[in-house]
């Protein structure tokens, strides 16, 4: 590719949202360049996802319950299942934007499942009122960003790879005007599009690739935009060894969860005297609730834990042998009846009844041997070290309708944007939002960058150089990363979100030693350790629970505080001040204004 030091849209990332954008751009008419960090193909969440169905969620022309107002009930589904702390006119864009989305990855040959009749096959997920995801099966994600990238690579269009973006470079009126690199190189733009993914490596246990540090939030945070719903951010409990998110099969065969003395404590989470076979349904249940979420009873199994983790005990799923109490027999069959892989089996018979390993073999023997394959072999005794991992920031630097941010000249998508998913969002809407967003963002981004470009762009700032004795940076990863993973996880307090700002504050404040990390390593550290406050700050905000933000009156506390509406139906805006310190504004997101043929229960 040919690179280039300025064009008239520049795109930070090289996921699906970022690639997506960089077509639309082009597509208007714009010179367009590709920053990415890593090697396009190589790095990101869209080309390294995949899970056991992964889905893009859709109202097509087929979809329940049909008609040209089949939208609303989808954009009533994410304004309802986020909580009603997402921007409802965002979801209305989602919502009648996602048909055009799946024809175009149609178009560009990614292989959807389709029926007989040659429409996308669909199912439904997560609370969704009908179905709406389409798939290609575990690697979705891979196949669409293979077809954008390869359209991209047929069109030609510049890309700049292994290059770190660390700020938003801006005009005397405050507009973006290019990108600064690590290198000290400036990038000049006409418009500036951030699409940078989630900061999942803020924490210790995640399932997000390398590089996913959060430099988008901290770009525009720098550059004086507005970021919302840092508080929400998904939350489930994964194999600390293959990442792999252990929810559907893993859960529903019934396994131990056990701390490393072999002791099982599930019951000690539940009121006294609550029958097993209560327990294990709730169990049962968690295999469909993956990540956590206050509105689902069962995030008491991430809470319990979490707990054990607490009193410094590793957790682990054993498949060995059942629970104690398990008997089949006493719980009702209706709960797994609309399972197929599991209602077609004689669960109360031997060897099903008697063995996690058996019955997990039976509902999906393909996760057991991918497991062995990365060095867990159930049918040799092993067992699989649990923990909870971050998996999607919800929140991210706050869009309008036209994917612009509120720094002038500055857009952003994809799961580095906010406001349009609230607390818990429907499954498959992510990889939707990345490229109904994606598309707007590159068409906004191009029509402005044409029409009215930015004056030439102000130095540099040069910050005071922090004081005392140095900490090595890598040490400061890892502190930043174990504190987010103590008091901004499963279990928030304000007790927690005090003594984590107090030892980030402290970090922050200290010079960092680079030693021989390199000047990337470092920019990615201190946009964790930025949005590690923000996050922390927005946390300690919210009073109360709603889906992934669990909220407790003390550290040892098991039952989260309760949901308050409409008190709390309000969304947390940061920005900085003029010092560069965080602000932060609790404000009504924008609601609804769609009427829906029948209701749906909230």
């Amino acid at each position: 590719m040919v690179e280039r030091q300025s064009a008239d849209v520049v795109i930070v990332g090289g996921g699906g949202a970022a690639l997506r954008a960089a077509l639309a751009a082009r597509d208007a008419g714009a010179s367009v360049l590709i920053l990415t960090k890593g090697e396009l193909g190589k790095a990101g969440v869209t080309a390294l996802a995949c899970s056991d169905r992964m889905a893009f969620h859709a109202t097509l022309e087929h979809t329940e319950p049909g008609g040209p107002d089949a939208w609303r009930y989808h954009a009533e589904d994410i304004y309802r299942i986020g909580g009603r702390v997402s921007d409802a006119d965002l979801a209305r864009v989602l919502a009648q934007g996602a048909a055009e989305a799946f024809h175009y990855l149609d178009h560009l040959g990614v292989p959807f499942a389709k029926d007989e009749a040659g429409r996308a096959d669909q199912f439904v997920t997560d609370g969704s009122k009908y179905a709406r995801a389409c798939y290609t099966g575990p690697h979705t994600a891979n196949h669409i960003h293979d077809a954008l990238r390869n359209e991209v690579r047929r069109r030609g269009l510049p890309l700049l790879e292994n290059v770190m973006a660390v700020d938003v470079a801006l005009d005397a009126s405050g507009r973006a005007a290019g990108v600064r690199l690590a290198d000290g190189r400036l990038v000049r733009a006409g418009a500036v599009i951030l699409a940078t993914g989630g900061a999942g490596l803020a924490y210790e246990v995640n399932v997000f690739p390398e590089g996913m540090t959060g430099d988008g939030h901290a770009m525009a945070f720098r550059a004086g935009a507005d970021l919302v719903n840092l508080e929400f951010i998904q939350i489930g409990l994964s194999s600390v060894k293959t990442k792999l998110a252990c929810s559907g099969s893993l859960m529903r065969a019934w396994p131990r969860l056990v701390t490393g003395e072999d002791r099982e404590f599930l019951a000690d989470y539940f009121p006294a005297g609550t029958p097993p076979e209560d327990i294990y349904a709730v169990l049962f249940r968690k295999g469909a609730s993956w990540p956590v979420s206050y509105e689902e009873p069962s995030h008491v199994i991430d809470v319990a834990v979490f707990s054990e983790m607490q009193k410094g005990r590793t957790v682990w799923m054993d498949f060995s042998r059942n629970p104690a109490g398990l008997d089949l027999s006493r719980i009702d069959p209706a709960l797994w009846a609309k399972y197929p892989n599991v209602a077609r089996l004689r669960l109360t018979e031997s060897p099903l009844a008697d063995s996690p390993l058996e019955r997990l073999k039976a509902i999906n023997l393909p996760s057991v041997a991918w497991l062995a394959e990365r060095g867990i072999d159930l049918a040799a005794g092993d067992r699989i070290e649990l923990a909870p991992a971050c998996q999607h920031f919800q929140g991210g630097i706050k869009i309008d309708t036209r994917a612009a941010t509120t720094v002038p000249g500055l857009f952003a998508c994809g799961e580095a944007a906010g406001g349009q998913h609230g607390a818990n969002r429907p499954g498959g809407n992510a990889l939707m939002d990345s490229q109904v967003m994606g598309r707007i963002a590159g068409e906004q981004a191009a029509a402005l960058a044409r029409t009215a470009p930015p004056g030439e762009p102000a130095g540099a700032a040069v910050e005071p150089a922090p004081r005392g004795q140095a900490v090595d940076v890598r040490e400061v990863r890892r502190r930043i990363q174990h504190l987010m993973t103590m008091y901004a996880s499963i279990k928030r307090t304000a007790q927690g979100v005090k003594a984590g700002l107090a030892e980030l504050r402290g970090l922050r404040a200290r010079p960092w030693d680079t030693a021989d990390a390199g000047d990337a390593f470092l920019a990615e550290t201190q946009s964790i350790a930025l949005v590690a406050e923000m996050v922390l700050t927005a946390c300690g905000a919210r009073p109360e629970s709603r889906g992934p933000h669990l909220w407790f009156n003390a550290p040892d506390a098991i039952t989260p505080l309760p949901r308050k509406d409409p008190e709390w139906q309000k969304c947390n805006v940061l920005r900085p001040d003029d010092d560069g310190a965080i602000t932060i504004e609790t404000r009504r997101p924008v609601e609804p204004d769609w009427e829906l043929a029948q209701k749906i229960d909230a």
